[in-house]
């Protein structure tokens, strides 16, 4: 498996810590999720990763949010990821 350093939510600064706030909701034990914290080092990168989720997954589409999230799940399921 590999590693990449991700700034722990107590240790962020600046943009990296508005944007773990956003995601948190501002609660001070919120978790961030590994496949946003992988981001960390490069909170653009982040944030526009966020963007695109949120596009994907709330905006404007012909599919329900349920279709949505089957069609995320079985390709989580077939790339054997485990969130």
């Amino acid at each position: 498996m590999a590693f990449i350093k991700m700034i722990p939510e107590n240790e962020a600064e600046g943009k990296l810590k508005d944007l773990y706030n956003l995601i948190t909701n501002g609660k001070a034990a919120g978790k961030v999720a590994h496949i946003l914290k992988v981001h960390s080092l490069h909170p653009d990168a982040m944030e526009a990763h966020l963007n695109l989720y949120r596009t994907i997954m709330f905006g404007p589409s012909g599919l329900s949010r349920a279709q949505r999230e089957m069609i995320a799940t079985t390709v989580s399921a077939t790339n054997d990821c485990v969130y």
